[in-house]
């Protein structure tokens, strides 16, 4: 069996707004993420998800329970040991892409490395996570050259850049047409089929069911954790014509 990337106990987290009103974000949340799985995490607003998702990212740390991620215990680490934690373990995909307007799509690849490591292994890294997503040709383009969906891979691209243990997208085609999402949804599946871990945060039911497993929140709690058969194949969606073409 696969061994977890991620390990959640007891996980809770309070917030305090004001003197007079606490919110319970998480309540006490157990959930394994084993190596190799595509994961939808599901829920409304307020059920806790993209609290659960800011932890699962070390963006926040909880105020109780543990958290192992890939082996390493990081609920006791420092500001600075969780953004390396972070760097090393985690590739992030956002709705809104986070690419900067002023950098072409390879520069904006290589940031994570941009304090380390030589120029040109730098750029061969990330010209080859740019071919990896189907984006060769458009390397010295800006963002505001691309399509929405070339820029969602390009930011796919960025977050490989490390060889992340879990790629954790947030809502990574809620800014996408129907044939962009699908093309997107592609490139995850295609990648967890090389062993790649993949966490995706969604609120569409039909991004979640071209995953292999989905977790739904409810009151800060894991209400339901299911396995999907028979995920939808995105490339078969693509081959029967969904959505307009790029």
């Amino acid at each position: 069996m696969n061994e977890s990337v991620v390990q959640l106990r007891g996980i809770a987290k309070t917030y305090h707004i004001g003197r007079d009103i606490t919110v319970n974000a998480l309540r006490g949340v157990d959930l394994d993420v084993r190596a190799g799985e595509f994961l939808a995490i599901m829920g409304p607003s307020g059920s806790g998800k993209s609290t659960l998702m800011n932890v699962l990212g070390c963006l926040d740390v909880a105020d109780a329970g543990t958290y192992v991620l890939a082996g390493e215990n990081v609920g006791k680490l420092s500001d600075d040991q969780l953004a390396a934690i972070r760097n090393k373990h985690v590739g992030f995909v956002f709705q809104t892409f986070n690419l900067l307007s002023r950098l072409n799509a390879i520069e904006n690849v290589e940031l994570p490395l941009i304090y380390g490591g030589d120029r040109r292994a730098r750029r061969q890294r990330a010209l080859a996570a740019l071919e990896q997503v189907g984006l060769g040709d458009r390397i010295h383009h800006r963002p505001s050259e691309l399509s929405g969906g070339q820029q969602q891979r390009v930011a796919i691209a960025r977050a490989l850049l490390n060889d992340p243990s879990m790629i954790l997208a947030d809502e990574p085609t809620g800014n996408l047409d129907s044939r962009s999402s699908a093309e997107i949804l592609a490139i995850f599946q295609r990648l967890n089929e090389t062993g790649k871990t993949v966490v995706m945060v969604t609120h569409e039911p039909d991004v979640a069911a071209h995953c292999k497993r989905i977790v739904r929140m409810r009151d800060g709690i894991v209400a339901r954790d299911e396995l999907v058969p028979h995920p939808r194949r995105a490339e078969d969606e693509i081959a029967a014509g969904i959505g307009a073409a790029e």
